[in-house]
């Protein structure tokens, strides 16, 4: 069966900073038709970075959509024409004071693709040094440093729901795990 839902015209109901939002008029496979609200978005990247004393680097930030405060790995979105691997090194300065070396990708999500066309590409990082915080002037974000087995207790008592930072968390246990 083909899935695919043909745009038949599109109208742009807002263009922002980080996003646009469309409605497209759709065609279904079945040939009937149904609106589609689709928010574009330029892209991010995040960086899942461990420290020489094997601590996880989060950062405490305020998200208004959600109305509190998350505990997630460092991210950002991407300049128009920015190449990801710089992005993520930059963002994870930016935000948390250190510089990456070197970043392994670990994959690239789609985090609500029921109406987003946000791709999040996540990297991981134990090559790191200090660098400089410099936060954009918008930006409020407090840097701290998560155990391995502190990562574990935030996981199971569900104090950590961001979608990017359960899946670096995924790959920074297993890299870890298996290299004792």
């Amino acid at each position: 069966m083909n899935f695919e839902e043909k745009t038949i015209e599109k109208e742009s109901i807002y263009q922002g900073r980080i996003i646009d939002v469309e409605k497209h008029l759709v065609s279904l496979p079945n040939g009937e038709t149904a609106l589609r609200e689709v928010v574009k978005h330029n892209g991010a990247v995040a960086v899942c970075a461990v420290t020489p004393e094997g601590k996880v680097i989060l950062v405490k930030q305020f998200r208004k959509p959600l109305e509190h405060t998350l505990v997630e790995i460092p991210a950002g979105k991407l300049e128009p024409g920015e190449d990801r691997v710089s992005a993520a090194m930059r963002e994870l300065e930016e935000e948390t004071g250190y510089r990456a070396r070197s970043l392994q990708h670990i994959g690239d999500v789609y985090g609500t693709p029921g109406f987003s066309n946000e791709l999040i590409s996540i990297y991981f990082t134990d090559d790191i040094e200090k660098g400089e915080m410099n936060l954009d002037e918008d930006e409020f974000v407090e840097p701290i440093l998560y155990s391995l087995s502190d990562i574990e207790n935030a996981v199971k008592n569900r104090e950590i729901n961001d979608a990017k930072t359960l899946i670096a968390f995924q790959h920074a246990l297993l890299v870890y795990n298996h290299s004792k």
